[in-house]
């Protein structure tokens, strides 16, 4: 999965705390890009993530408006993280940085917006 942001190191950052893991990899801007291009990744670990999250650097990057609406920049994708407790990782997760969409559609379901607008899901089974 790829995600696109206008500083990919630092929304690496977010989501390797988020979700328990180290970011596995990273490279700074090429030559003549902004310091905070670059890219970073995300790789499994043993019982935290069982698949690669790439993060890269969009210059032309705006935040996704959800729900969708005509004439604005569309949600490509999103996460949604299984958890016990909704309200507990709700708070860690606006103690990283993310914030509870205005939005929250059916219980068992806590819609965020990380750091930089992209929006996450919280559900429980």
């Amino acid at each position: 999965m790829s995600i696109s942001t206008d500083r990919p190191r630092e929304l690496a950052r977010f989501y390797a705390e988020l979700l328990g893991v180290e970011v596995a990899d990273e490279e700074g801007p090429r030559e003549g890009e902004p310091p905070e291009a670059g890219w970073a990744q995300l790789r499994p670990a043993e019982g935290r993530l069982r698949m690669t999250v790439n993060l890269e650097w969009d210059p032309s990057f705006e935040a996704p408006t959800w729900p969708s609406t005509p004439g604005t920049q569309q949600p490509q994708a999103h996460l949604d993280l299984w958890v016990d407790d909704l309200d507990q990782a709700e708070a860690w997760a606006v103690e990283l940085g993310a914030r509870r969409h205005g939005v929250q559609p059916q219980d068992g379901v806590r819609v965020m917006l990380d750091p930089h607008g992209h929006p996450f899901c919280f559900f429980t089974s």
